[in-house]
């Protein structure tokens, strides 16, 4: 499979395809066609086709798509058939929620090391991950081979850290300083501006509104017998 010519869109719907069919396996569908599987989504069928296409199509004609071989092959399409040991830098309350989060385990992603600068946190345990100090970092993903690092730590720092971390072996991060981050084009990148999805939410919601409130404005006008 080669994958460079794939658009950033095909493997941005691979999670949610990943997503939906787990759910139909908890529900015990043991084949689905591209048809169903676009009600569901709110994908055309077309596009599913097309989508699945670009890793061998999966799909037999008149039988559709064979669900738990699909959700396997997805997985592995994804990196998601092997465990990939995440560390998090930073043990505030977005840190711990992140290291609570118990989709991860399932979906191959062992958080084993959580790191923090404030003494009032080393030393705690989250879901039986101990917080360590920052300076112990580095030495921690060389010797566990680590190689993806969630950053929830302030903007000031992001950066810094981000190269310190990378030159220790990280090769992707997951971003959710509030800052963009400029790192070698080997690194992978991910970032997550929380902020700047709910401005976008917020956007819809006053579009809405406002539609709303011309659909109102136009109502008001008709006159009825």
């Amino acid at each position: 499979m080669n994958d460079k010519g794939i658009s950033a869109a095909v493997i941005k719907r691979l999670p949610r395809y990943y997503r939906y069919l787990n759910e139909l396996l908890e529900k015990g569908v043991v084949r689905i066609s591209s048809k169903e599987l676009s009600q569901r989504m709110n994908v055309t069928a077309s596009q599913i086709r097309q989508d699945l296409n670009h890793f061998g199509g999966f799909g037999q004609q008149g039988y559709g798509y064979n669900v738990e071989f699909l959700y396997t092959e997805i997985g592995r399409i994804l990196g998601l058939d092997r465990k990939t040991g995440v560390v998090i830098i930073g043990a505030g309350n977005l840190g711990q929620a992140l290291a609570n989060y118990t989709d991860f385990g399932r979906s191959g992603f062992i958080i084993c090391g959580i790191f923090d600068v404030d003494p009032q946190k080393i030393g705690r345990e989250i879901r039986g991950v101990k917080v360590r100090p920052m300076q112990d970092a580095c030495a921690f993903i060389k010797e566990h081979g680590v190689k993806i690092a969630a950053l929830t730590i302030p903007r000031e720092n992001a950066a810094r850290v981000a190269a310190e971390l990378a030159a220790c072996g990280v090769k992707a991060f997951w971003n959710f300083a509030p800052t963009d981050l400029h790192l070698p084009p080997e690194i992978v990148l991910e970032n997550v501006h929380l902020s700047e999805s709910l401005m976008r939410l917020s956007y819809k919601l006053k579009s809405a509104s406002e539609h709303s409130g011309r659909m109102d404005e136009g109502d008001d006008g008709i006159e009825t017998e």
